[in-house]
C-alpha cells in the first residue's frame, strides 16, 4: 500500500525560512483548509495518509519532505542546510522507524529532501544552497550498498532541485531549464515548463494521476498532453512560503517493521 506521511501547517509558518520569494501575509486558516485539501486528494488516490500534527516551534514543519530520503530499503534522515530546521528530523524519525531502518548524515553534511529526485535506481541530488557536496557523498555511501547510484545537479535561481524540475514517469522530466542544468538528464525526454509558470515543475505524480497548482494552467495542460490525468489544486497560500506539490508529503510503499 502507497503511504504518505504528512504533517499539519505551524500556526507559526509566517515566521517560516524563505530564500527566494518576498515574504508575504501567509493566511494561516487558508493555508491549514489547503493543506487539508491536500491530504483529501491524495486519500480519493488510494493513498494511506498519516497526518501528524503540527510541531511547537517549528514554523517549517509542514514541509515533511526535507527531513528524509526514504527509498525502498531504509529512510535516510537528512542534516538539512537550514540550521532553524534541523530538529524536525528528530520528530519524524519515529514514525518512519516503523516502516523502515533509520540512517542518519553527520556533519559536515547539508542535504535537504527536497534536493533529491528518485528515478528507478538513480538519485539525482540537486547542488544548492542547501545541500553541500558532502551530503552528496555521505548519501551515496550510505546507498550504494543497497544498488543505488547518486548523480550531481546543478542548481540556480530557486530552493530545490524539485523546485526546478520533477519525474513524468521513467523517461521524462518537466524542467525550468534556466535552474536546472538539464545535462544531468542525458537520455530523457526534458519538457519545459511554460516560460510565463518559472515555478511550475513541481508536480507530484501519483499512479496515472499528476497534482498540478491551480495557479499554473498552461502548466496543467502541457502535463495532461503527456498523457496524465491532471488534478489541480489550490495551494495558493502555502507557496507563500515556498511549498510546492512534493514538499508536504513522504510518499512509499509500506513496509512496516
Amino acid at each position: 500500500m502507497l503511504v504518505a506521511i504528512t504533517r499539519g501547517v505551524s500556526p507559526e509558518i509566517n515566521r517560516c525560512e524563505l530564500a527566494f520569494l518576498p515574504r508575504q501575509l501567509i493566511d494561516v486558516k487558508k493555508a491549514i483548509e489547503q493543506h487539508g485539501e491536500y491530504e483529501a486528494c491524495l486519500r480519493d488516490l488510494g493513498v494511506n495518509v498519516i497526518s501528524l500534527p503540527a510541531e511547537p516551534g517549528m514554523p517549517d514543519c509542514m514541509f515533511v519532505e526535507d527531513p528524509a530520503v526514504v527509498v525502498d530499503e531504509v529512510a535516510v534522515m537528512t542534516r538539512m542546510g537550514a540550521e532553524s530546521r534541523r530538529r524536525e528530523a528528530e520528530r519524524l524519525a519515529p514514525i518512519l522507524g516503523r516502516f523502515r531502518s533509520l540512517r542518519w548524515l553527520r556533519d559536515p553534511a547539508t542535504l535537504e529532501g527536497g534536493d533529491v529526485l528518485r528515478i528507478g535506481r538513480t538519485l539525482f541530488v540537486g547542488q544548492s544552497a542547501r545541500t553541500n557536496a558532502a551530503g552528496l557523498v555521505q548519501l551515496e555511501s550510505l546507498l550504494e550498498g543497497f544498488g543505488y547510484s547518486v548523480r550531481p545537479v546543478e542548481v540556480c535561481g530557486c530552493l530545490h532541485l524539485k523546485s526546478a524540475c520533477c519525474a513524468l514517469g521513467d523517461r521524462t522530466v518537466l524542467a525550468n531549464r534556466d535552474w536546472v542544468n538539464t545535462d544531468a538528464f542525458a537520455g530523457f525526454r526534458i519538457s519545459s515548463v511554460p516560460p510565463e509558470e518559472p515555478r511550475a515543475a513541481n508536480v507530484l505524480t501519483i499512479g496515472g494521476t499528476a497534482l498540478v497548482p491551480a495557479a499554473y494552467p498552461a502548466t496543467a495542460r502541457l502535463v495532461e498532453e503527456l498523457g496524465w490525468n491532471v488534478r489541480r489544486l489550490d495551494i495558493s497560500e502555502l507557496m507563500k512560503a515556498e511549498a510546492g506539490l512534493t514538499c508536504s508529503s513522504i510518499l512509499f510503499e509500506a513496509n512496516e517493521r
